[in-house]
């Protein structure tokens, strides 16, 4: 296996070593407990239960990991231990990782207004699993979570950090058809012309994409098209690395590229490496021909 020491046991041995080391030195919530978020995660969830709102409510128990996060910030207290143990696996090959599993367990209920303390340890590192994904290793971390001093909850999670099974394309293999039906037949018939084709309402003139059978500025289903310029740029971005499927190649580029006229559309960044892709990239409209069939709209990348 690519990097992987020839010792499995010593390599293992040290893998090993790292159980019970803190994961995170202790952590304080960004925020007390506070009904805003209860909230918005009630209403995300659907949870309309009368325990979360009113003078004597409580915080969902599920949000227990919710007061213990960092946002878009990398958590000032992991430690140097923790990463250590990830760079240990990511230099013996185990470089992709997947979140597996959590488990919480519950011990007192969070009310607004509780100040949130936490500190997590690696709990556990497995023996080498032989997965789907590829063979890697399990790491466990523990969390307990603290409110106002006092252990509220655990709160378990578990990743695999591993080799991909890589398995490469095989000559012939071909990419999978797109749904073609009734309301977006005429886009694929546009692509197959080399025209990116837009929908416009004929009552409000309101462009959208994908096809719709009828606008969702005004109802109405009557429309007619225009044709991109094929000018946008990069609005977001995923770079895929595993799995990997029938025709497609990781890692690459995958898109929501926003057009000139205001429209979004998902598809393939082509043309630079894929590390080079960025937000705000412009790009440029192409056709490509996959096989005697299938033509589809990928963007090229511009760089400077």
């Amino acid at each position: 296996m690519r990097g992987e020491p020839e010792d499995h046991e010593e390599f293992e041995a040290r893998l090993k070593a790292y159980e019970g080391l803190p994961a995170a030195d202790t952590g304080i919530g960004r925020d007390p407990v506070n009904e805003p978020m209860i909230r918005h995660w009630c209403e995300a969830m659907g949870d309309t239960s009368p325990a979360y709102t009113g003078p004597d409510a409580i915080a969902p128990p599920t949000m227990l990991q919710a007061w213990t996060m960092a946002g878009l910030h990398r958590r000032p207290e992991r430690t140097a231990a923790y990463d250590q143990l990830l760079t240990l696996l990511d230099a013996s090959g185990h470089d992709a990782v997947v979140a597996t599993d959590c488990e919480q367990e519950y011990l007192r209920p969070l009310r607004p207004g509780d100040r949130i303390t936490f500190d997590s340890v690696i709990e556990s590192v497995s023996g080498r699993k032989t997965t789907k994904l590829g063979a890697g290793y399990f790491v466990t971390t523990r969390t307990d979570v603290r409110a106002d001093g006092e252990l509220a909850g655990t709160h378990r999670f578990r990743i695999l950090k591993y080799t991909p099974a890589h398995r490469p394309s095989k000559p012939g293999e071909r990419r999978p058809r797109p749904v073609v039906n009734r309301d977006n037949a005429g886009f694929w018939e546009g692509v197959a012309r080399h025209q990116l084709l837009i929908q416009r309402c004929t009552a409000c003139a309101t462009l959208r994409f994908p096809w719709l059978p009828g606008c969702n500025g005004c109802g109405s289903p009557d429309w007619d098209t225009v044709e991109a310029s094929g000018e946008g740029t990069v609005y977001s971005y995923v770079v895929l690395h595993h799995p990997p499927f029938p025709a497609f190649d990781p890692p690459y580029a995958v898109g929501l590229i926003e057009l000139a006229e205001g429209v979004r559309i998902v598809s393939n960044v082509v043309g630079v490496p894929y590390e080079q892709v960025r937000i705000g990239m412009p790009v440029r409209l192409e056709f490509r021909r996959y096989d005697d069939e299938l033509v589809l709209p990928v963007f090229q990348g511009v760089t400077s």
